[in-house]
């Protein structure tokens, strides 16, 4: 049996992934999955990645790692007072993480398949298996989400990118939206969830921790 602790769109938000990971301690656990957006644009992107490698976490890319890692800053022409933060904490995050992890970062694959003790595979993608950087939500239709599925072959799927978390079953798929750590919809809290495998199955527990 093994106990999958899946977390997606840290952002960079160190306090909030402790406070997540102390409440999966507790729930207890074997293996980190990290279903991207995991340094930007939050206070302390080097600790979460360090926090990340010492857990062995098993990471895929994610929107804001692909920009970190490719986009260049300082030749950014950002409209409006927001975008002009952004383009500036964007350039701050690079200065911080330092190459090596931008080029780890650039390099993380945008979809991750893990064989099951029951035989079956659980896919892990930040946005959808059809396209990793288009989210899917609760809010689409049954059709919407079996369109976004593609071509890709797995009884269980994970993800995240629409920072709030949803279960559903469709056919002989299960969509897990782990929701976020570190941007939440209104804040004040992280969601995450453990997936524990057995040759009978899987189980999903979602969990929230409020900060």
């Amino acid at each position: 049996m093994l106990r999958f602790l899946c977390v997606s769109d840290i952002h960079g938000h160190q306090r909030a992934l402790e406070a997540v990971l102390a409440e999966a301690d507790a729930l207890g656990w074997d293996q980190l999955v990290a279903c991207g957006d995991l340094l930007f644009p939050g206070p302390e992107p080097l600790k979460v990645w360090e926090t990340l490698r010492r857990h062995n976490a098993v990471c895929v890319q994610g929107i804001g790692d692909r920009a970190l890692a490719h986009l260049d800053a300082s030749k950014l022409s950002p409209k409006g007072d927001e975008e002009h933060k952004r383009a500036q904490r964007l350039l701050e995050v690079q200065k911080e993480v330092g190459e090596l992890i931008l080029a780890r970062l650039g390099r993380l694959p945008t979809t991750a398949r893990l064989p099951l003790e029951s035989g079956q595979t659980m896919l892990i993608v930040h946005g959808s298996p059809r396209d990793p950087t288009e989210p899917m939500t609760d809010a689409m239709s049954d059709e919407e989400l079996l369109s976004m599925l593609g071509d890709e072959v797995a009884e269980l799927v994970v993800c995240g990118g629409s920072h709030t978390a949803f279960d559903r079953v469709l056919d002989d798929v299960r969509i897990v939206n782990v929701g976020s750590v570190g941007e939440a919809p209104g804040g004040g809290y992280a969601t995450a969830c453990i997936i524990e495998t057995a040759q009978v199955g899987f189980k999903v527990t979602p969990f929230t921790v409020t900060l």
